[in-house]
């Protein structure tokens, strides 16, 4: 077998090109850092642009309507409205305003972003393995078109998702469904020639009541009751989030099997497209407004909410989500609710105070048991519940605005010293001055305190 290639040797290397690695790769390559963005799809985004057509958690819900995220956020909401239409609208179950755009336009949106900041970007990229050495990561392996390849980098940020890179690479992490019921798996979809007035008429308790009838009928195989569906920025267009597949079993060892497993994986794949046609076939037959409703497409890939959480030198809680905590050091906010998505016909929704938001304290986001390795989006450090309000893609971004941001530095950041030259390398994210990095966050637009936050008008 020939040497594997080194095909980077970067600053800062970020895994997963979702809501929170493309940020993460956008803030590290501004902060002068040399930048590889990786992911195993033909396009950026992950789930932003795979599988759902929304931005949740910019604005808090409640009456009082906080604007808690800023920054590179910002900029993604900039690029997708000079493409074209963004639809601001409010959350059917009362979790704030929601930015719809055309997931096409944000595919471009990301690249144009994180190529115009300087980092490199390699797709159809999927990891296969960790070089570590005393917590340390010396290189990721990745599967491409080319064969095995190599990258080193002085930092890495773990925005796969699914913590791959710190599963690959043995360090602590929790798998969901170990300790509490794991969120399920939806399947999106969108319908064309919808006549959106008329759909306009059903309520959602209608809506409902509908599914309730369809599922008791037994025509219809309905496992979610209370599923909802949206407008988009295209006349006659929808979007859904309807479906529910379980996101786990245990085998015969008891062992947790999910997607990360690639047979469970492409059985929910294959489920949920069947399922979704149910939803469909629902919508025509029984739901006003879509009676010459046709499907146009479905997700890229099946939706997933939660696989393994890291263990960071702090996790988050569900007491911290709802009494609103604020810590010295925060690196973002959220003022969504915990949104869990169990096993049954329905979603459970708990709320922070009207007007509250909980802080995103930085020590979530350090891998406890690794030196060189921050996590950002949906594998961030945290219980099952506090990550079912923070998981949003808003956060998410966030986040990552965070972990990219605080990988330049601890890589050496050319900004510290002046153009051209490098400042001594902190190497472990830990041992940055906090105060530092929360002071360049808020110059580069972050909102890291509600008093920061400006109140917005709802839609």
């Amino acid at each position: 077998m020939p040497e594997m290639p080194v095909i980077a040797d970067v600053d800062v290397c970020v895994v997963g090109a979702g809501s929170a690695g493309a940020t993460a790769a956008i803030a590290a390559a501004r902060a002068g850092a040399s930048t590889l963005l990786i992911d195993r799809l033909p396009f950026l985004g992950g789930t932003s642009t795979a599988v759902l057509d929304t931005f949740y958690g910019f604005v808090t819900p409640g009456s009082r309507p906080r604007k808690v995220v800023g920054g590179v956020g910002d900029d993604v909401l900039a690029v997708l409205r000079r493409l074209g239409p963004v639809v601001e609208r409010p959350n059917s179950y009362g979790a704030g305003t929601g930015y719809t755009y055309l997931s096409e336009h944000l595919k471009v949106a990301w690249e144009e972003l994180v190529a115009g900041a300087g980092a490199r970007i390699l797709l159809h990229a999927v990891l296969q393995d960790v070089e570590v050495r005393d917590g340390r990561v010396g290189a990721i392996v990745m599967a491409t078109r080319a064969g095995l390849a190599r990258a080193r980098a002085t930092v890495f940020v773990d925005a796969s998702g699914d913590a791959d890179l710190c599963a690959f690479g043995g360090f602590d992490h929790e798998t969901a469904g170990e300790r509490d019921p794991a969120q399920t798996l939806t399947t999106t979809f969108r319908m064309v020639n919808v006549d959106t007035e008329r759909r306009r008429t059903v309520t959602r308790a209608d809506l409902e009541a509908l599914m309730a009838r369809a599922a008791a009928s037994g025509d219809y195989d309905l496992p979610r009751r209370e599923g909802s569906d949206h407008r988009t920025p295209v006349d006659g267009m929808t979007a859904t989030i309807m479906t529910r597949l379980d996101s786990y079993r245990r085998d015969e060892a008891g062992r947790i099997v999910n997607v990360t497993d690639p047979w469970f994986l492409s059985e929910a794949e294959i489920a949920g497209r069947r399922q979704a046609l149910e939803y469909v076939r629902f919508l025509i037959d029984r739901v006003p407004g879509y009676e010459r409703a046709s499907l146009v497409s479905l997700g890229t890939q099946i939706g997933v909410r939660e696989t393994r959480r890291v263990f960071g030198d702090y996790r988050l809680t569900a007491d911290d989500v709802l009494s609103a905590r604020q810590f010295d050091d925060g690196i973002g906010l959220c003022g969504a609710p915990i949104e869990d998505h169990h096993v049954g016909d329905g979603t459970t929704w708990r709320y922070l105070p009207d007007g509250e938001a909980v802080g995103i304290p930085y020590r979530a986001l350090l891998v406890r048991d690794a030196a060189n390795v921050l996590v950002a989006g949906r594998c961030f450090s945290a219980t099952h519940d506090a990550h079912a309000s923070v998981r949003s893609m808003a956060q998410c971004m966030a986040m990552g605005q965070a972990a990219g941001t605080a990988a330049a530095m601890a890589a050496g950041d050319r900004n510290a010293s002046g153009p051209g030259r490098r400042a001594t390398a902190v190497r472990d994210p830990r041992d940055l001055d906090g105060a530092v990095l929360r002071d360049r966050l808020r110059r580069d637009g972050a909102i890291l305190a509600l008093e920061d936050a400006p109140v917005m008008v709802a839609p």
